[in-house]
């Protein structure tokens, strides 16, 4: 089974293409989203069609409730589950398909195992943690060699270190040194196409689906999430989902400024999403998808499997 990976820029036509080539290729689908793989967050997460999904099958969706955290490791398992089927079924393709790439830098470069916490332990550090003022700063004070090696603007690491050493408390640099990378083995020789498109295009696209998705009824979807999840859930952060809430809070009727600013903040993350995908990523392939069409057309055609 031959497995690609297909990142890009949110709004830049990945689960479409994703879905052309694994029709086209006798393949199957992992959505690399993180706000597809929670329930009842359909809209805001331009999530794939029941009518596609039976067409297709994709996996990492609907896997998570909104008010349950999602990381790393979380992906990992449901990629591990998702190859092992689709392997079981003989299909000759598999599609890694999303906008949420830092997950996947992550499998490659590889993970220290965390520590075996309860859910209870788990949240009830994550609270702590997230109650902290000055998070880097904190890092800095409890291990300092190890802060040097990130950005004070790194969340995701630095949370992440300080939640070893509440949960550990071992000083993350020395819990790290103790409990190498393990690499989702997997991945290390996959093909990682980033789907390109001209800023203006994507702008408008990113415009058009934001108008689309409030005419289909997201601030619903937003008044659900709310008035049945806490509201320090990580998922009720996401962009799309924050303005909402923000406007909903407001009582306000026109959507208009609503529309607008749902997709500045979209078009912010995609152009972090195309940045992050060509500095992270040293042998990625950037190209539109006419080019992208070609190149699997010709790996498909080769023995070599990936």
């Amino acid at each position: 089974m031959q497995i690609f990976a297909l990142i890009g820029a949110s709004g830049s036509g990945k689960s479409a293409l994703g879905l052309e080539l694994a029709s086209r290729y006798d393949g199957e689908i992992f959505s690399l989203d993180s706000l597809s793989i929670y329930r009842h967050i359909d809209i805001a997460s331009a999530k794939p069609s029941q009518e596609e999904r039976a067409r297709i099958v994709h996996y990492g969706i609907d896997e998570l409730e909104p008010n349950e955290p999602c990381n790393v490791m979380t992906f990992w398992r449901s990629l591990e589950s998702a190859l092992a089927q689709a392997r079981a079924k003989g299909k000759k393709t598999f599609f890694i398909v999303g906008g949420s790439s830092f997950y996947l830098k992550s499998m490659i470069d590889g993970l220290s195992p965390m520590p075996q916490l309860s859910q209870e332990a788990l949240q009830a550090i994550q609270n702590r943690v997230h109650n902290i003022q000055n998070p880097y700063e904190f890092l800095c004070h409890i291990d300092t060699p190890y802060a040097n090696t990130l950005k004070s603007t790194d969340a995701y690491r630095i949370y992440k270190a300080i939640e070893i050493y509440f949960a550990t408390h071992t000083a993350p640099s020395v819990y790290f040194a103790t409990h190498p990378r393990q690499r989702f083995k997997a991945l290390q020789n996959v093909p990682i196409l980033v789907l390109d498109m001209p800023r203006e295009i994507l702008r408008e696209r990113i415009a058009a689906r934001t108008r689309s998705m409030l005419d289909r009824g997201l601030l619903d979807e937003v008044r659900f999430l709310r008035d049945t999840y806490p509201p320090n859930s990580q998922s009720l952060k996401a962009i799309g989902i924050k303005e909402s809430l923000e406007f909903l809070a407001t009582g306000s009727k026109d959507t208009t400024t609503l529309c607008e600013l749902i997709s500045i903040h979209t078009a912010q993350l995609a152009k972090r999403q195309s940045t992050f995908n060509r500095t992270q990523f040293r042998n990625a392939l950037v190209l539109d998808s006419h080019q992208i069409r070609t190149y699997i057309a010709s790996q498909i055609n080769s023995p070599n499997e990936h």
